[in-house]
């Protein structure tokens, strides 16, 4: 490997120490649907993006929040003795992407079905701490 090959997957695997992700796969939601919701959060605070989650009416609000909690506990395992508080958590990345589609046949008039399709989706959460954990340490 080369250098500047090895410093860059050093580097990268720098940021991903302060990092941690939750993915949930095969929602039985359309992605169209679960986009709204991972909208709201996208980039805001930890205890901003539950609240938000909370009083959402949005049936993907429930199965997301429970995710961002996920997040929230894989970045505690990862950054031992650590307070959140102090860490000031935030939403880095929030996606969405399509899973496997279901095919349904509908009965249509004059004896046709119509195609019915029934998708479902991927959704992934990256937290992040605001503030450098190297600099709480020293």
């Amino acid at each position: 490997m080369g250098a500047r090959k090895r410093i860059k997957s050093e580097q990268r695997k720098e940021a991903r120490k302060t990092q941690a992700y939750a993915r949930l796969r095969n929602v039985p939601t359309s992605p169209r649907k679960m986009r709204l919701v991972i909208d709201l959060i996208r980039g805001k605070e930890v205890n901003l993006a539950l609240d938000i989650l909370k009083f959402s009416t949005k049936e993907a609000s429930r199965k997301v929040e429970k995710l961002l909690l996920s997040a929230v506990a894989n970045w505690k395992e990862k950054n031992e003795g650590v307070r959140i508080e102090d860490a000031n958590l935030y939403v880095k990345e929030a996606y969405v992407d399509s899973a496997r589609i279901l095919k349904r046949l509908r009965p249509a008039p004059q004896g046709r079905a119509h195609r019915i399709r029934k998708r479902s989706n991927h959704v992934t959460l990256l937290v992040d701490s605001k503030v450098s954990i190297v600099n709480q340490e020293n």
